[in-house]
């Protein structure tokens, strides 16, 4: 589990870009601040938002952050008050060790929009570290015949601050025969040097014993002493001379340990011990430990790793002395030399968890690179994959932002991994790779889309209410809300079609509903639209199509035109006793409101009153004569014929004919069978009666004449209303009747009367009442029926 610091180290990446952009776009040098190092923690450092021209309330609003390189937190920003604070004490020798001055470099980094500032902090040198020496005691040989006013070196001691911090003096303890000289090294450090200021005696005293005191200028001052023994040897008046006073030398980073690198040599022209030279590091130990001398070759090994971005050189002192205690010096000047030993850094500072689709270009991540190496070795360059559409772009020096090439689509890819990858141009080159994932976020740009842009539904007629007649589907490619479908009704195209009361739709699923039962012969298709909306913002919608079929059942049962059964006297029909075998007594015509094979009728002779005598055409209705009549039988006959439908089940109805066999046309009428019952009427009543029917056969002829003519000039009109003539399309027999149309009957009829010589009976035939024209209820269904009457007295 990570810990707190951890956190709070990974919430610090963000502040790379901030000082950065300010530099870029107001040209202005950085802001600079100083403070000594061991401050408290929470020390106030600046007002940093006034010095920088920012709003108090903007640090906060903009995401002000503060960034140090390495992701190190040694300063707080206080986004209420603007200033800036330490987060812990600073210490200038851990941060910068010799280096003078001691800048931190860090920066102010505002995210929204991305803005950078750049500034520093000099951490002046405090007296916090007293002068040290390395060896608690110094051992001199001096021979006794030595010269005053020879130099004596001495090791130095080490001091850690700077300045005037560090060690400006040497002293030696009060004695009579040496005093102590301070000078400057090449690397501006101060060395001792022992000075002979009287000569020795090695009988009046073998050894002296002095106090060595390295002394700062601080505030107070510090000092650190060694002991320094010195041995009065017998003569040995030649020192060791070094061959050369300098040695400059390089050594790669990288070297194995134990390589030597380099070797050094003096000479001394004494002989005997007086001329053995021994060499040794004269050097304090923060230089000396990468590095051991042997002491009789004057070989330099490597002891420890060399790291280049440490310490890029040495100057180490190398002492040779002989035996009689003459000592010289050398210098040797280690150059160490950088080699490509450190992978690019990559630290990421800002990172977007979404990035929205159909957005302009849009900053997803902000990331800074960073290589210790120097040279090629520390030159990068960033790279991602071709395939995707996104960008680098260098903001400031090694500051880099990814963004958006173009408008993301979340339906065709809605993750993205990118791989940023950092590769130094060092030999061999080396690289690092991160990893980040983009998730594309949605925005409502897609509307819902039918799976089908029109619909066809079936329904059954007589259905119950509620019924699930269908669905309709609509699908969104957005996601979320912006992919939740409602469905609902749109206004019909008919505004006659009583839409809210037919049907209705579930918003959540698309599933239709039928409010009430439906009547084929009343409503046999009806359309809607359909509409799809989602529920993103703004909603975006589409439409469909929904055509709604009634399927037909047999629920009319068939309706008998001719003869009429609801008529006050019962319908006569006259047939010749001369009349043939298939002589048409009449024609029963009837119609069944339902359609397709629920419409298709046929007829049967149920009963009769003498039966074989009469039959029924199961397909027209239409009545014949079986036999030849002659004289046989009764005179009146009683025939009840049934009309039934294909239906399933079938539904009938039926109706009685009347029927009335006559020698001839000049026969009275008997309007009723009670008639027959006056059979001794005197001949006079008889001759009345034919007188009347002659009367009344010639006033139907010329009634019928003139209502033929009317019609025909009705059918040239083209007159097609209920109440007005209606005649069929195309060649009408003169011998036939039409009866046109389907479904309720209408409360008016149409009659014709035609006339014709075609029968070998010299008969006048009569047209039925036709059905006039009714509502249709399906395309282009209808029902015809042609019928050939007799002579006929009687109508209803």
């Amino acid at each position: 589990m990570e810990t707190a610091p951890a956190k709070t180290l990974q919430k610090r990446q963000v502040i790379f870009l901030a000082i950065l952009l300010l530099l870029w776009e107001a040209g202005s040098e950085a802001v600079r601040y100083s403070m000594p190092e061991e401050t408290e923690s929470g020390s106030f450092v600046a007002t940093l938002a006034k010095d920088l021209g920012l709003r108090v309330g903007e640090l906060a609003t903009r995401g002000a952050r503060i960034h140090y390189k390495g992701n190190k937190q040694l300063l707080q920003l206080d986004v209420t008050t603007g200033n800036l604070l330490l987060y812990e004490k600073l210490d200038r020798e851990v941060l910068c060790g010799a280096t003078d001055p001691c800048i931190l470099h860090f920066q102010l980094l505002l995210e929204n929009p991305v803005q950078f500032f750049q500034a520093d902090l000099q951490l002046t040198d405090i007296n916090d570290h007293s002068p040290e020496f390395l060896e608690r005691e110094m051992l001199l040989k001096i021979p006794e015949n030595v010269q005053t006013g020879t130099v004596f070196p001495l090791k130095i001691a080490q001091d850690f601050d700077i300045g005037s911090n560090t060690i400006q003096n040497y002293t030696i303890s009060p004695n009579s025969h040496f005093h102590v000289v301070t000078h400057y090294r090449g690397d501006g450090r101060k060395y001792p040097e022992l000075v002979l200021d009287k000569p020795l005696d090695r009988e009046e005293g073998p050894e002296l014993s002095l106090t060595l005191t390295a002394l700062d200028s601080g505030d107070p001052p510090r000092s650190g002493t060694t002991a320094v023994r010195i041995e009065v040897v017998d003569i040995n008046d030649n020192a060791p001379e070094f061959l050369q006073s300098v040695y400059e030398v390089q050594i790669p980073e990288n070297s194995p340990l134990n390589s030597l690198v380099v070797a050094v040599s003096a000479r001394d022209l004494d002989a005997g011990t007086n001329g053995n030279v021994a060499y040794a590091l004269f050097q304090g130990d923060e230089v000396t430990q990468p590095f051991v001398i042997d002491e009789i070759t004057g070989e330099i090994r490597l002891k420890r790793a060399l790291d280049f971005e440490a310490t890029r050189y040495y100057n180490v002192e190398i002492a040779a002395t002989d035996g009689g205690g003459l000592s010289g010096k050398c210098t040797v000047v280690i150059d160490v030399v950088d080699v490509n030993d450190n992978v690019p850094e990559l630290t990421m500072s800002t990172l977007t968890s979404s990035t929205p689709e159909n957005s302009p270009e849009t900053v997803v991540a902000v990331f800074s690179v960073s290589d210790p190496d120097s040279g090629d070795n520390g030159r990068m360059v960033c790279s991602i994959q071709n395939d995707l559409p996104f960008l680098l772009k260098s903001t400031f020096k090694n500051f880099y932002t990814l963004v958006t090439e173009r408008p993301l689509d979340r339906e065709s890819r809605a993750e993205y991994n990118v791989t940023i990858t950092v590769t130094d141009m060092g030999t061999p080159r080396l690289k690092t790779q991160h990893n980040i994932t983009v998730l594309v976020s949605d925005v409502n740009d897609n509307a819902p889309a039918f799976t089908q842009t029109s619909y066809t539904l079936s329904v059954r007629e007589n259905n119950s209410p509620a019924l699930h007649i269908g669905s309709v589907r609509a699908t969104d490619r957005d996601a979320g809300a912006n992919a939740q479908v409602t469905y609902s009704l749109l206004p019909p195209l008919d505004p006659h079609v009583p839409l809210a009361s037919l049907v209705s739709i579930n918003p959540d699923n698309g599933h239709l509903f039928a409010l009430r039962s439906l009547d084929y012969e009343a409503l046999r298709a009806f359309e809607f639209r359909v509409g799809a909306a989602d529920r993103g913002s703004p909603a975006l919608s589409s439409q469909a199509l929904v055509r709604v079929l009634v399927a037909d059942d047999n629920d009319n049962a068939p309706f008998v035109l001719y003869p009429l059964q609801n008529a006050s006297a019962p319908c006569t029909e006259l047939v010749p006793r001369a009349a043939e075998a298939g002589y048409l007594v009449t024609k029963v015509v009837a119609v069944d409101g339902d359609s397709g094979q629920n419409a298709w009728l046929s007829y049967q002779l149920l009963k009769a009153t003498e039966p074989g005598l009469f039959g029924v055409w199961a397909h027209n209705g239409e009545v014949r004569t079986a036999w030849l009549l002659g004289g046989r039988g009764a005179a009146k006959h009683r025939l009840v014929v049934l009309v039934k439908d294909n239906g399933e089940p079938p539904l009938s109805a039926s109706v009685t004919l009347h029927v009335l066999l006559v020698d001839g046309f000049s026969q009275p009428y008997l309007p009723a069978p009670e008639a027959e019952a006056v059979d001794a009427a005197p001949a006079a009543a008889l001759t009345v009666y034919l007188v009347v029917a002659l009367a009344s056969v010639s006033s139907l002829f010329l009634f019928s004449v003139l209502v033929f003519v009317a019609v025909r000039l009705c059918r040239r009109g083209g007159a097609a209303s209920v109440g007005r003539c209606s005649m069929p399309e195309g060649p009408f027999p003169g011998h036939l009747v039409d009866v046109r149309g389907t479904g309720t009957l209408s409360q008016s009829y149409q009659y014709e009367v035609c006339l014709t010589g075609c029968s070998g009976l010299n008969e006048s035939k009569f047209l039925k009442p036709i059905l006039p024209n009714l509502p249709t209820q399906g395309a282009g269904e209808e029902i015809e029926e042609n019928t050939n009457f007799q002579n006929s007295f009687g109508f209803s």
